[in-house]
């Protein structure tokens, strides 16, 4: 197999979060050609997610020095560890930023990890600065309008119903599979990877990741394929869909990625989107939905560069307002499916984990194992934005992220305390 074709099938491997798999690949690309960038890019990136962060850094320097105008590099880098006065990328970033003629796709990679090494470095002025130019390059690419998010959540508040006489009753959507999914929902960045992480140490649970397989269902149930997980279309077309053959197809669909455990996580955040079909669909699932600071989510949003996902977090204006959008929707699915869906505080659960996880496994139907809390023990890879964080364990902090720039933070500061 040519190279090319080595990193697109380890891509699609580490994106079904087969990490070892994709890695397989990427070690008999690296076995034909060690120097080629690309590999060592692709290879650094899935040792990430494996937490093998030493063997990930040492591929991704040499991909510098073989490559060193190759923008991803320096933002896979950046995230690697915490930098320092005496070993950081600032100087060669700013050196890429400075030359002519870059794509706004690099002039967002170089700023975003400028803003990291800058941040770690704590010169957060110069790092809100860097986060700013980063933020403008990325919205320059996208085509987003706030008043569409508006739309779409007042088209499912519209349109959304209590299960209906056609919606298949739990015991027999569950009699067709032996596992009960657990969706964990809320923003992005609001500690979603965190719950996975800690309810994958459950014997009884398999932690999956990141799916897109619920709302793939609703795309061959609405005959309309979308971009993101939801639109107004396939809103309009749920009217007539019948939520049972959802539910039976997601449950088949996913059989493929489980083992022996009866329980599952999909942890999609987005899928807060999807709350009322879910209930409909698959009436023994259950729904964790995760809670933290307004500003410390969107801030935490604001400085992460998504890939296609996220288009209004590049801006602290439409991002207050898609934040308001998701509170309005939220409170709606409470009040329609009271008992379907857990709140789970993140800062509650990071300052006395066993006590909110022993809630949610009362909530999940599940009983409370020690071995939940071991989150440095687990092995499995974590392919999301949180990959490096979520391996320092449980950390409570008495100082929001957000707290150095509070000033260059007021625009969304102020949107958000307006609500």
């Amino acid at each position: 197999m040519p190279i090319p074709l080595l990193l697109g099938c380890a891509a699609q491997l580490s994106y079904f979060n087969e990490q070892e798999r994709a890695l397989a690949l990427l070690d008999e690309a690296k076995r034909a050609d060690p120097d080629y960038p690309a590999t060592l890019m692709s290879r650094g990136q899935v040792l990430t997610y494996m937490a093998r962060f030493e063997e990930a850094e040492q591929d991704l320097l040499h991909s510098l020095r073989r490559a060193p105008e190759l923008a991803q590099t320096y933002w896979l880098l950046s995230r690697l560890r915490t930098q320092t006065p005496a070993d950081n990328h600032v100087a060669q970033i700013r050196e890429q930023l400075a030359r002519q003629g870059r794509p706004a796709a690099d002039e967002a990679m170089l700023g975003y990890a400028l803003h990291k090494e800058l941040d770690d470095l704590k010169d957060y002025v110069e790092a809100a600065r860097a986060l700013d130019r980063a933020c403008r390059a990325k919205r320059s690419m996208l085509d987003y309008r706030s008043e569409d998010s508006r739309r779409l959540v007042d088209a499912l508040l519209a349109s959304a119903s209590p299960p209906q006489a056609g919606d298949a009753p739990a015991a027999s959507v569950a009699a067709r599979s032996i596992h009960t999914p657990l969706f964990i929902v809320g923003m992005h960045r609001s500690g979603t990877t965190l719950l996975e992480q800690l309810l994958d140490g459950h014997d009884q649970v398999k932690g999956v990741g990141e799916l897109y397989d619920f709302t793939s269902q609703m795309r061959y149930a609405t005959d309309h394929h979308c971009r993101g997980v939801i639109d107004a279309t396939i809103v309009e077309r749920a009217r007539d869909v019948d939520f049972s053959a959802v539910g039976r197809g997601y449950l088949e669909k996913m059989e493929w990625r489980l083992g022996p455990e009866p329980y599952f996580t999909d942890k999609l955040p987005s899928n807060f989107l999807n709350i009322g079909f879910i209930c409909r669909a698959l009436p023994q699932a259950k729904i964790l939905h995760m809670v933290r600071d307004p500003v410390e989510t969107c801030f935490s949003n604001l400085r992460e560069l998504f890939s296609e996902a996220n288009p209004y977090s590049y801006d602290q204006l439409e991002l207050a307002d898609f934040y308001k959008q998701y509170r309005r929707l939220m409170a709606h699915w409470h009040r329609q499916w009271p008992g379907r869906i857990l709140d789970v505080d993140y800062a509650e659960l990071t300052r006395d984990p066993e006590t909110v996880l022993r809630r949610i496994c009362a909530f999940c139907g599940l009983d409370f194992q020690p071995q939940m809390l071991a989150l440095t023990e687990r092995k499995r890879g974590v392919a999301t934005a949180s990959a490096v964080q979520v391996r320092q364990g449980i950390v409570a902090r008495e100082r929001p992220k957000w707290a150095p720039y509070e000033a260059y933070l007021q625009p969304l500061i102020q949107a958000l305390r307006d609500d």
